[in-house]
């Protein structure tokens, strides 16, 4: 059984940093793409980043330079640093992973395409 539990979520002002951790435990694969998703209040979820086992990641444009995404592979860790936030990075934040195949491109979307997902952590940026 794969499980994800995210962490680190909380309140801060316009312009303020924030770390979130996800645990990962269980998994099994020996390739992944482990990607960071948001929802907030009457949207849909949508893909912030996403990292492979080579380390290569993508971002979405709304959060490149601002948002980073990295693993620590000895504590089975992913984290998603996360400075200069602004009111709309409000959201539950979660995270997910999948297998990655030959050829394939590790990046925060289809969500479809990730079995396997945390419960999420909430982000609450105030102005």
């Amino acid at each position: 059984q794969v499980d994800l539990v995210e962490s680190g979520g909380g309140s801060v002002q316009s312009g303020g940093s924030l770390t979130l951790s996800c645990a990962v435990s269980g998994y099994t694969y020996s390739t992944y793409c482990m990607g960071w998703f948001r929802q907030a209040p009457g949207k849909e979820r949508e893909g912030v980043a996403a990292v492979d086992d080579d380390g290569n990641s993508n971002y979405a444009d709304s959060v490149k330079g601002r948002f980073t995404i990295s693993q620590d592979n000895a504590k089975n860790t992913l984290y998603l640093q996360m400075n200069s936030l602004k009111p709309e990075d409000t959201a539950m934040y979660y995270c997910a992973a999948r297998p990655l195949w030959t050829y394939e491109y590790c990046v925060p979307g289809p969500q479809a395409d990730f079995g396997y997902w945390g419960q999420g952590t909430q982000v609450t940026v105030s102005s």
